[in-house]
């Protein structure tokens, strides 16, 4: 007895299709925005690290521009009709914990973690927004670190390299951690709201994970060539 083909997969409807990206937006804003809610946090609390006065303007002129980028992405999340408060809470957990996980210790390690954790988060976000609508990516744009911001961090960094070459090798590694548990996050957030799976008309899970592996190797170079502006290895 010949064993029946299986049936075929109902298709997937135009309004099943919109409602799965629809969602996809709202997570991804949603960890954007509480993303840059912590990083005010951070970068305010960090500041108190600084040796100088002019220092702590620096990061505290990093921090106020992280919370207008908090503000503008729960604006969008508001003009969707969603709760930005709700579309945050599931990342919540995963993001303090990280930052648990790579508390400062110094003025140094917290100038070396906003240049390297900033960048990265932001690429990862940037490939993504590569898939969406021209508004949501518009939005992401927006909430980039300045080049100007960032080229001031490099400039912090290397004049502090270069006043204690000893910090080199401690930089160096502190940099290998924090890209490391980035990258980690990146890929458990990726996983765990199953970000690019609305973005594909079969929402496979497999697709999607390798599209984040592709992504992450992306972030993982970007990383090597910004250690290597510094003079340190990634």
């Amino acid at each position: 007895m010949s064993t029946p083909p299986p049936a075929a997969e109902e298709p997937i409807s135009a309004g099943e299709l919109s409602a799965r990206y629809d969602k996809f937006v709202v997570d991804l804003l949603g960890g954007i925005a509480y993303g840059e809610l912590s990083g005010f946090e951070r970068l305010s609390s960090d500041a108190r690290y600084s040796p100088t006065l002019n220092d702590r303007a620096v990061l505290g002129k990093m921090a106020v521009a992280e919370f207008g980028h908090y503000e503008m992405v729960c604006a969008r999340l508001h003009a969707m009709g969603m709760d930005p408060e709700l579309a945050m809470l599931p990342f919540q957990r995963t993001i303090d914990s990280f930052h648990e996980r790579t508390r400062p210790a110094d003025w140094h390690e917290s100038l070396m973690k906003a240049y390297v954790v900033d960048a990265i988060t932001e690429d990862f976000y940037a490939a993504i927004a590569e898939r969406l609508d021209g508004e949501t990516r518009g939005i992401i744009a927006r909430v980039r670190t300045s080049k100007a911001q960032t080229e001031l961090l490099e400039e912090l960094l290397h004049k502090m390299l270069a006043e204690d070459p000893r910090l080199s090798s401690r930089l160096a590694l502190w940099g290998r951690r924090l890209v490391g548990e980035a990258l980690t996050q990146a890929q458990q957030i990726g996983a765990r709201h199953s970000f690019l799976v609305g973005l594909g008309p079969d929402g496979r899970q497999e697709e999607a994970a390798s599209e984040v592996g592709t992504i992450l190797a992306q972030l993982t170079r970007g990383h090597s060539k910004r250690m290597s502006r510094l003079g340190l290895t990634a």
